[in-house]
């Protein structure tokens, strides 16, 4: 099979579940985002040393991202009585928060804003995390205007966006590597 198919050479691209839509359809948009914020943790994952503790959940995340990313393309798993079978599980949401809360209590309590920033990994994680956010905003507004989204798909990025902060720190504090923090040049602040 060649990786070069011609037919969206004219602006258009075929869905999951078949016809062919604009490029900048809302649903290309959204699993387009979707690979965006997967690759970034692919750049994140790159820079972590074989010992991080980081490695599983990143791992897992990239995977369920690839999924979700199916979704928002139009795939979907039905069961047998043809009911959509979302993506998400509640137990994914869980585990985002489990290791979310595992990771806060190895670090610092938060006594300051902190900038994106510090090691390679990091910085990668923060650019995931701004990336999950923009792809929340994005299902937020198409979940109300245009495409079908299961709500527990917006929680869980939610609730990624959260987790890649929170990662962020975490792969600093495994980097030794001290998080910068906001300084304002407003005296009082």
């Amino acid at each position: 099979m060649k990786i070069y198919t011609k037919t969206g050479d004219t602006g258009e691209t075929s869905l999951a579940m078949g016809g062919r839509v604009q490029k900048f359809d809302p649903r290309v948009e959204l699993y387009g985002t979707t690979d965006e914020l997967n690759s970034i943790l692919g750049l994140s994952l790159s820079f972590l040393p074989k010992s991080s503790k980081l490695h599983e959940s990143l791992s897992w995340t990239q995977n369920l991202l690839f999924e979700l990313g199916s979704e928002l393309a139009g795939f979907h798993k039905m069961d047998d009585s043809g009911e959509l079978i979302p993506i998400i599980k509640e137990t994914d949401i869980k585990y985002l928060e489990d290791k979310i809360d595992d990771m806060t209590e190895k670090l610092e309590p938060l006594k300051h804003f902190v900038l994106p920033g510090g090691s390679y990994s990091a910085s990668f994680l923060h650019q995931a995390r701004t990336v999950c956010r923009r792809l929340e905003r994005r299902m937020v507004y198409e979940a109300k205007e245009h495409v079908s989204i299961p709500s527990r798909s917006i929680v869980f990025i939610n609730r990624l966006s959260d987790f890649l902060f929170v990662a962020s720190r975490f792969a600093n504090l495994e980097a030794k590597v001290t998080e910068p923090i906001w300084i304002s040049r407003v005296k009082g602040k």
